[in-house]
């Protein structure tokens, strides 16, 4: 007896096979899928890997930059520090310290790091495509709604 027994037989083997790809690749709350993902759809961790994907930035350019091309407001320093933080944990972004008198600070992309950007550069595409269809089936959802 499987948890899925109300439905089809077709449905039940495509829910089954769902349950087990999930159980394999983490269901955990710190499951690398869960985390990236979550990453992806957040507020700044996607502009912050596309603009390093252009290239090194250190905190103070990246925090500007952020600024000027977000339409999300202003970043904090201090949001802008766990944002790198979490990418870095994840092997997306490295962080390099010089040997200057003050120390400065850049992050990188990691390999892993331009890696995901290249995937999510797909899903960006896929996005803008279909953004007519988008904006359309928004307009007929909510004419429909009032």
């Amino acid at each position: 007896m499987s948890d899925f027994d109300e439905y089809d037989a077709g449905c039940r083997a495509g829910l089954a096979a769902l349950a087990r790809e999930m159980a394999a690749h983490g269901v955990e709350r710190d499951a690398p899928i869960r985390t990236l993902f979550g990453l992806l759809g957040d507020r700044w961790s996607m502009l912050i890997l596309l603009l390093l994907d252009i290239g090194p930035f250190r905190h103070a350019e990246l925090r500007r930059l952020l600024d000027r091309l977000s339409a999300e407001g202003r970043i904090s320093q201090r949001v802008l520090t766990l944002k790198l933080r979490l990418l870095e944990r994840n092997g997306l972004v490295a962080r390099s310290v010089s040997a200057d008198v003050p120390p400065k600070v850049g992050y990188a992309l990691t390999p892993l790091g331009v890696g995901l950007v290249g995937e999510a550069r797909r899903l960006l595409g896929w996005v803008q495509a279909n953004d007519g269809r988008i904006i359309t089936a928004r307009a007929a959802f909510d004419a429909a709604e009032d």
